[in-house]
This record gives structure tokens, sequence and C-alpha cells, in this order.
């Protein structure tokens, strides 16, 4: 990305691409424009273009541009200010049109390719005349499931360029057109023709042979790989729709005196509207009356909910969880903190880097060379008098070993295993793109609210004063804050359930809530006080010495602490903070083995992220970071020649994850934070973080290898085709051995076992 914007930002959106050397192309089109800057990203198909001032260039030049090289563009939509009812039901569904194709593509193919290659390869099935059945079989997949190879080969073809489309394309209607020449021409079509396994080299006229099952087998397996491919390249928008649909639908605006329930769309700067405990804040404001505690965890991640009174501010998407709020719209839409969050979200994924997947870079060279040995192929056999037959049965024989029947199995395979093992292991990867990083990252950032710790509050301590008992404590206590909403008081009010031998706590007679201090009131005949030191102090209940030692002790190492009176004395603190899960610090152990070095951030101050940071064994503490600037820590920490991975589970963590060179998303997080990473942690147990490593790692091994053994055969076999000695059946042979070799070799995956 561009450090400074020059100029204007225009998007577009770029249809047509099939491979990430489509992206590259469109790009370096764009970029040859005077005063145009463009970053084209394959994964979310879109194009971030910076023009300089006075450049001249218009947003329809850059659309032309586009279109000449042989692909779609066009502004994308304005999102629709409020969305069906039924959407939440439906949006997974809402962008499945080209991928519906694409599956009705790949069953149709699937169905008709089947038998061909079964009669093809299983003498046995050939019965009187099973070619004629093969070429009806065939010849759809060829014509429609072959189709978009087609297109996207005679488009590379217009603009003098090819990737492995062309390769598939040429391979499946050079074996589709000499098996019709065979048929029609040569001796294929005799009835009792048969296809017998003759393992041996020699040369052949190529007149009595058909490949069929080569044309249709391939498209089937290449249009398998495009399908789980395009499965997984679908999510790239989601991270952004689930930020915009964090906030609320409605809101209830104060007119004439009277609350009036309107789309948060209606919502206008200076309205002010009612908030009631429990409900999302619509967007942000200003408080003008009442006095609340606002959970604010989804989006800054901080454990601890933040008091407001009249003249604070709050923020869109947050949770009241206290009293009834009147709050004054100061931003709204686009404005928002919400809003500038997706911003960043959607920034952060276009400049990451496009992956290009492993089989297209190779293909960059393997492609133009086979082309060119088929072409060489078929005109040294021409020239040197050998006739029309075999010349052109050493070529399509060329095309046909090249043709990447295992490598449309190499990367889907791998990743329908890993993604599978990973599933049962509480792991799910995204993709190909996200396997590159796992080997080369050095460095793993780890969000603390909700990561490393628990994201709840929960009693860590308790504190008494001479003669008081714990279970008298608790019992007052929990008694009076179980009549709160305040997540504090859930806290102390859980934890003296917890310890009752019933469950049950005695109700609370009186009960008030002292705005920003605490609460009061009579429980079982006592006079009862929980909150602030100053609560106590404003009635004359001084902490003792031991107690105050210890409320200072707390708050320095980050805790909240709770003073607790009964009849008109200060008798316990009660400590309250997110507590660390249990399985962070063997995490965290197990972090460090993969040779990464660990980081833990935090919007949190610092003295808590220190004692959290001591308690599970990292050394690098980054605190007190605001929201937006979390992506600023990923990009400095980038900056200094380190490889990020980032752990988070929060909103705020999104635009991080997105910009990390691999997100990591603890799935009891938010939809925002999960669709913004590459990997996701179902059980939102920290210690899966390096079993996710060590199965992304695997899965690319895998992948590797399988690559590797895909273009090893056809390599190996290209000499023999190019010399006129590879038998049909031997090339059809090697090619399915090389495919029960990819699925095998992936297969191995499912003994994939995490550290126990």
């Amino acid at each position: 990305m561009t450090t400074a914007i020059e100029g204007p930002v225009v998007e577009l959106e770029i249809g047509g691409m099939t491979c990430a050397s489509c992206a590259a192309r469109v790009e370096k089109k764009l970029n040859r424009m005077d005063g145009v800057t463009a970053t084209v990203n394959y994964a979310t198909e879109k194009a971030q273009v910076t023009l300089a001032e006075g450049s001249g260039v218009a947003t329809a030049d850059l659309i032309a541009t586009v279109e000449k090289t042989g692909y779609t563009a066009a502004v994308p939509a304005p999102p629709a200010p409020e969305p069906p009812a039924d959407d939440t039901a439906g949006g997974p569904d809402a962008d499945d049109g080209p991928l519906a194709a694409l599956r009705q593509r790949l069953l149709v193919s699937l169905a008709l390719s089947v038998p061909v290659v079964l009669m093809a390869m299983v003498p046995v099935l050939q019965f009187t005349n099973w070619q004629w059945l093969s070429l009806t079989l065939a010849a759809p997949v060829v014509a429609y499931g072959a189709w978009p190879f087609h297109r996207a080969a005679w488009t590379n073809l217009r603009h003098g360029a090819a990737t492995m489309d062309t390769l598939i394309s040429m391979g499946t209607l050079a074996a589709f057109g000499w098996s019709l020449w065979a048929l029609f021409f040569g001796t294929a079509g005799m009835p009792g023709m048969t296809h017998p396994f003759e393992l041996t080299i020699a040369r052949t006229g190529g007149s009595g042979a058909i490949y069929l099952e080569a044309a249709a087998g391939v498209t089937t397996f290449i249009l398998a790989g495009r399908y789980f491919e395009a499965r997984a390249k679908r999510k790239a928008g989601a991270a952004l729709r689930a930020l915009l649909e964090m906030g609320a639908k409605d809101v209830a605006v104060l007119r004439g005196g009277q609350e009036v329930r309107v789309p948060v769309g209606e919502l206008r700067v200076g309205d002010r509207f009612v908030v009631r405990p429990g409900e999302k804040i619509a967007t942000d404001g200003r408080v003008v009356e009442g006095s609340s505690a606002v959970d604010a965890s989804m989006l800054t991640g901080e454990s601890v909910p933040v008091e407001v009174a009249p003249g604070g501010t709050v923020t869109g998407a947050t949770v009241n969880a206290g009293g009834r709020l009147v709050v004054e719209a100061t931003r709204i839409g686009a404005d928002t903190q919400l809003a500038r969050m997706a911003r960043l979200v959607e920034d952060a994924q276009n400049g990451k880097a496009a992956a290009q997947r492993l089989a297209d870079r190779i293909s960059a060279v393997f492609v133009p060379v086979v082309i060119a040995l088929a072409l060489a192929t078929l005109g040294f056999w021409f020239g040197t008098g050998h006739g029309a037959v075999a010349a052109f049965t050493a070529a399509v024989a060329v095309l046909i070993i090249a043709c990447p029947c295992a490598l449309g199995l190499a990367t889907p395979t791998a990743l329908m295993v890993g993604t599978g093992r990973g599933a049962q292991l509480g792991i799910l990867l995204k993709g190909p793109e996200v396997l590159e990083t796992t080997r080369t990252v050095d460095t793993v950032v780890l969000d603390k609210t909700g990561t490393v710790t628990t994201g709840v509050m929960a009693l860590t301590g308790v504190h008494l004063a001479d003669g008081v008992t714990r279970a008298q404590a608790l019992r007052l206590a929990g008694a009076l804050e179980h009549s709160s909403e305040h997540p504090i008081a859930r806290a102390v009010a859980t934890a003296a359930q917890e310890a009752e031998p019933t469950g049950a706590l005695p109700a609370p007679e009186g009960f008030a809530n002292v705005p920003g201090l605490g609460v009061r009131g009579s429980v079982e005949g006592h006079a009862v006080l929980v909150g602030r030191e100053r609560l106590l102090n404003d009635r004359g209940q001084q902490l003792p010495p031991a107690l105050a030692a210890a409320k200072d002790v707390a708050e320095r190492a980050g805790h909240t602490a709770i003073a607790v009176g009964w009849d008109g004395a200060a008798r316990a603190v009660l400590v309250v903070s997110d507590a660390v899960k249990p399985t962070s610090a063997e995490a965290v152990r197990r972090l460090r083995a993969l040779g990464l070095t660990p980081v833990l951030l935090t919007g949190d101050n610092r003295a808590v992220a220190e004692s959290v940071a001591a308690e599970v064994g990292i050394d690098e503490v980054i605190a007190e970071v605001l929201p937006e600037d979390k992506v600023a820590v990923i990009e400095r920490l980038q900056a200094e020649g380190r490889s990020v991975a980032m752990v988070g589970d929060g909103v705020n963590d999104a635009a991080a994850l997105a910009r990390a060179d691999l997100g990591l998303a603890m799935g009891t997080g938010t939809d925002a934070a999960i669709e913004a990473g590459d990997l996701t942690l179902v059980r939102g147990d920290l210690r899966t973080a390096a079993d996710a490593i060590r199965l992304a790692r695997a899965t690319l091994g895998t992948i590797r290898t399988n690559l590797f053994w895909a273009f090893g055969y056809n390599v190996a076999a290209l000499p023999l085709a190019a010399a006129g000695l590879l038998n049909p059946m031997i090339a059809g042979a090697a090619m399915a051995f090389s495919s029960v070799f990819v699925v095998g070799n992936s297969l191995r995956l499912r003994r994939f076992r995490a550290l126990v």
C-alpha cells in the first residue's frame, strides 16, 4: 500500500479473474496509465487505484483500461441502508450465484465423466460400441463443463497471454478433437474396438486411440479444484458485513417528548434517543441524561465496563449494561467508529499482497514451455516426413501428459483433508493462500482480553476484616449485587451463588444504585454497602489498614477492588479481574517451541497487561493501545523485519487480524474477528493456536509434495511423448497413478495429532 495518498482513491470491482496472474496483468495495465498507482487483490477481486493530482484520469478511463485487458470493472454499489429481515438467514447465499453455477457445472461433469473414465480404463466394461457412448457422455463435459477454461483461454489469447486455463483448454480440446478424428476417420470407431493395457513404449500412428477419458477427467478434476477455491474466496467480504451488522437496527428517538422507534438509518446528528439497559447504543453520541456502565468489550477489548454520566461520550454498537440513558447523536453512518473500523479492515485486506498459488507460480513458466514443446514436436515430426498422423499424435501426447490432472487435485485434496482434520481439532483453515506464511512467521501477537484471559469478570480474591467469614461477606455482598446488571456485580453475585450450599441468595430490601459509586440496601437485617471505597467513606466507614493495603496491592496489579461494609463498618475487600485462562501459559510455551516470539497486545492499562504477561510467561508487552492503533502496532513490527501472526477475538482486533501476515481468530469471539482471520480457533483455547500453525505447515508441506509429484510425472514423461514413444494408455495410467498418489499423500493428514 502507498504510505501517502497523493490524490483521490477509486475502488473498482474486477470480474473475470481466474488466477493470480490475471490480477497481476490488470495491475500492470492500470499502472501503465499516467498518474495512476494501482493495487489489484485477487482474493477480494478489487482494485484500489490512487490518482495523482491533476492526472485527468476519470473512473471511466480506468474501467475502459480494465475492459481492454479482457476483464470487467465496475464501481462497487453502495451498501443498502437496511438489509431485508431475512438477510441473516439468507446472507450466506446472497453471493452464491457464481458458486452455485460452478457447483452445478462440477456435478454435471462428474456424473458424465465417471462412466467415461471407467470404460476407458477397465477393459471388461468395454462392450461393443462403448466408444460412441463415451463420445456422447464426454462431449457435454468438454463443451459445457470446460467452457470457463475455453473462455479464459480465448481471452488470454486475444491479449497475448497464457495461464493454466490455456493449457487445460488446449489439452482437452486437442484430446477431444483427436478422438473425433480417430472415431470418424480412423479405426477407433469400428465395432468391437477396445483399449487394452499395453505397458510398452513404441511409436504409434494413433488412428485407433481415443483420449475422451483424458478430456472429460481433466475437466472434472480442475473444476473440483476451482470450486473448492471459490468456496474459500467467497468469505473475503464477510468481515465487513459482520462489522456493519453489529450495529443496532432501530432506535427510540425522542420527538416532541415522546419515544418514536425508527430505523437507525433515519437517525440524524443532533437527535436525542433513549437506550434502555441491555440495548445496543445506536450510534456515537454524548450522554445528556442518566448514568450507567457501558460494555464496550466488543469494540475496545476492555474487560471492565466504562462508567458514563451526563457529558460523557458513548460509541455505537456498545451495550448499555446499567441504567436508562438519553444520548444525543454526534456522528452517524460512515463517520462512526464502527464504520471507521470497517474501513480499516477493508484497507488491510486490500493492502495484503495477493498470494499467488504455488500452481500458478509454476505454471507461469510451465505453460508456455509445454505449448512451445507441443508445437515443436508437431513441426519436427511433420518436417521429418513421418506424416500428419504421427506428428499430431506426438503433439497431442505432449499436451495430454502435461495436462495437469493430478495438479487439479494437489491443492484441494490436501485442503479438504487438512481442514477436515482441523475441524475435528477445533481449527478452521481458510484456503491455500494462508499456508505459505505459516512457515515464515516468527512473532505472534496475542490480544489479552478473551484470548489470553477469559474476557469475563470473575472474583479472584477476598480479603476480610477480623471476625468476618468468607461465606458471610460473599452472602451479603452477593445478595445485593445480584440485583444489579453491572458486569462486576454479576461476577460477585456468581461467586456468592457458587459458595451457597443451595445456590440461592437472600432477597435484598431497599435496593438502590448510587451512580458511579456502587449499591446499597438491606440484607437479612444488615444495612449493606458495596462499591468504591468512597461510597463507604462518605458514610463514615473507613477501611482498616489491612484491607486498605490489600486494595492498593490489587489496584496496582490492575485489578478492580470492591469495598464491602455492613452495620456501620467496612468489613471486606473483594477483588474482581479478568481471569487468565488456565491453558494460556501452556499455549505460550508451545508457541515458543515453534520458534515464535510472543507479544501481549491490549487496550488495558500497563499494570494489568504486565501482570497477565508475567503469569503466562510473555516478556514483551504493548499496552494502552487504542482499537484503531492496533493495525499500526502490527505494521511497526513488520517494519522491524518480523513476520507477524496475530491472535484475537474482538471487533477491535479485526483490522489487525487482516493486516497481520497470519491472522488467528478465536471462535468464541465476534463474527468480524473470525471472518477477518486466516485461521479460526473454534474452541477458544489458545493452545490450539500452536496446533493450527503446525497443521497449516503440515498441509502446506503436503501441497508442495503433491505439486512436485503432479508435475514430476508429467515432466518425466514429456521427453517420451515428444519422441513419439509414449503409448496413450501409459500416459493415461501415469496420470491416474499420479492422481492416486496425490490423494493418498493428502489422506496422511488425517493422522495429524494435537499436542497433549
